[in-house]
């Protein structure tokens, strides 16, 4: 049985704090505690242990700051290895019965990537993949990325973790008081980017006790389709004598927690300040069964800061296309001139103008567009919190920019055409995103309603193949002869297929 077996009917407990445990086994301020599993193993197992013996499903690896940025490949390899023998032998020696799983741990790097700081994206995802391939290597079970506190970090972690493995992935960010990441995303932002990439589960550790992050669990809880995670702090630290010690303790802190699992919460466990005496009181105050899960059904795009969703009770969202070279000769002079900084501007002009979602295209045949158009989203990121669309029939620019995006973007120039469809939906699956899909296949336009809608169908069909949810791709009818047929078009699409639509109205 796997961990997402185990999952459909059960409530999943995790370990708890494992630097707090080592801290009380004597380890010193500045001491790295992934050095442990080779200097002090028995002290590792034991944690591992205690926390298998209090109850828990899972346990992490002492792997959480085991990145190639700090060690050289042999040194990482055996402390790794060393790490994923601890939490193995630990699980032998257990006396629960519950099933156990061992997972990689994966935390943040300690930098900012860039624009704000020096790491580059690439490298971020080269040095997560690094410690992935050596997890897999040596029996990790799943994997757990947690404490990131930047959007683009963590969808680095979460990209390499899928490209160089199979494992179920879980991942968890930490909260400011606001309720946003140290980057600025809200809960929002990071449930449809981590979704939209395809995290098994998602939710929040760290930063603050289970109270303080009842508002954020909340809001996970309001928009994941898959299990949320909560795993907070034992409250906040003061230093007593010398020691630090946290204000909540362990039977608050399990009936807090519990209370919402009760809510909606299907995985738990605890973080900094927790113990096993923390995991044992959670144990006994869970319910016996979850809460049963809900796709939301929510079509929705971000950016590193906020998301934007379609339909429902939501007005209809305004996209500004005014960013097309082949459209406006000013886009299409700053580009050619490579002045890219000349679109933040019209970036401004069409936020202020209502603007909540900004199309942006490279298709010049004198550009090299996959290049472009990828420094173009890099460029408006820094600008602008609006999510982007990206324009592009050549799958290799739409990829690049998707890859480099800070969010979960829009995608657009796809069509029913097989062609189209083997190209650009495998992208959507990878990297996440909804699609602008043209209700037209290989002969053209259908010419009626219902020609259109069997062509949606058509569409629905294949998407689903490749993985895609039919709540990512809008449809829009185009060449109809005027608004109203265009109108009629949707309006069967929505009525039959309970698709979400979009018309082309004009420019903003």
């Amino acid at each position: 049985m796997t961990v997402l077996d185990y999952l459909q009917e059960h409530i999943l407990l995790l370990d708890g704090g494992m630097g707090t445990m080592l801290q009380a086994a004597g380890m010193q301020s500045g001491e790295r505690s992934e050095a442990w599993n080779l200097s002090r193993p028995e002290a590792v197992r034991g944690v591992h242990r205690a926390y298998f013996d209090a109850g828990s499903n899972v346990v992490n690896a002492n792997t959480f700051g085991a990145l190639p940025l700090l060690y050289g490949e042999k040194e990482l390899e055996e402390l790794v290895a060393a790490a994923m023998e601890n939490a193995r032998a630990a699980r032998e020696e257990s006396t629960g019965s519950q099933p156990k799983w061992v997972a990689l741990d994966i935390g943040p790097t300690g930098q900012l990537l860039q624009p704000f700081g020096s790491l580059a994206f690439a490298d971020a995802v080269a040095a997560f993949a690094a410690l992935v391939r050596l997890g897999v290597k040596h029996g990790a079970e799943l994997i757990c990325i947690e404490t990131m506190n930047d959007c683009y970090e963590t969808k680095a972690a979460l990209l390499a973790a899928k490209e160089q493995s199979g494992l179920p992935v879980f991942v968890t960010n930490a909260y400011g008081a606001g309720g946003r990441l140290m980057t600025g995303a809200d809960p929002a932002a990071m449930t449809a980017l981590l979704e939209g990439m395809g995290a098994d589960a998602v939710g929040v550790n760290c930063s603050l006790g289970p109270k303080a992050l009842r508002g954020v669990v909340e809001e996970y809880l309001r928009r994941a389709s898959v299990p949320v995670i909560l795993k907070p702090n034992a409250g906040l630290p003061r230093v007593e004598a010398g020691t630090t010690v946290y204000d909540v303790p362990p039977e608050e802190f399990a009936f807090d927690v519990a209370e919402m699992v009760r809510a909606g919460v299907r995985i738990c466990g605890g973080c900094c300040g927790t113990t096993p005496d923390f995991i044992r009181a959670l144990r006994s105050a869970l319910p016996d069964r979850p809460v049963p899960l809900r796709d939301k059904g929510l079509t929705v795009i971000s950016s590193s800061k906020q998301a934007v969703t379609f339909g429902g009770a939501e007005a209809p969202v305004l996209i500004g296309d005014r960013m097309d070279p082949r459209r406006d000769e000013d886009v299409r002079e700053a580009l050619l001139e490579d002045e890219l900084e000349d679109l933040l501007d019209l970036a401004d002009e069409q936020e202020e103008d209502g603007a909540q979602v900004l199309r942006v295209s490279a298709a010049l045949p004198e550009l090299d567009e996959p290049s472009v158009l990828a420094r173009m989203a890099a460029q408006l990121q820094t600008a602008t919190a609006l999510p982007l669309q990206f324009d592009s029939a050549d799958p290799a620019a739409m990829e690049r920019a998707l890859r480099c995006y800070n969010g979960k973007a829009l995608l657009s120039a796809v069509s029913g055409a097989q062609a189209s469809m083997d190209a650009f939906f495998p992208l959507l699956k990878k990297y996440g995103g909804v699609a602008l899909v043209l209700a037209e296949d290989e002969n053209g336009v259908p010419p009626t309603a219902e020609g259109r809608v069997e062509s949606a169908k058509k569409i629905l069909r294949e998407a689903e193949k490749y993985g895609v949810a039919k709540k990512d791709l809008i449809f829009t009818v185009p060449g109809a002869s005027d608004a109203a047929a265009a109108q009629d078009a949707l309006r069967a699409i929505e009525r039959e297929l309970g698709c979400k639509t979009a018309l082309c109205m004009g420019r903003i």
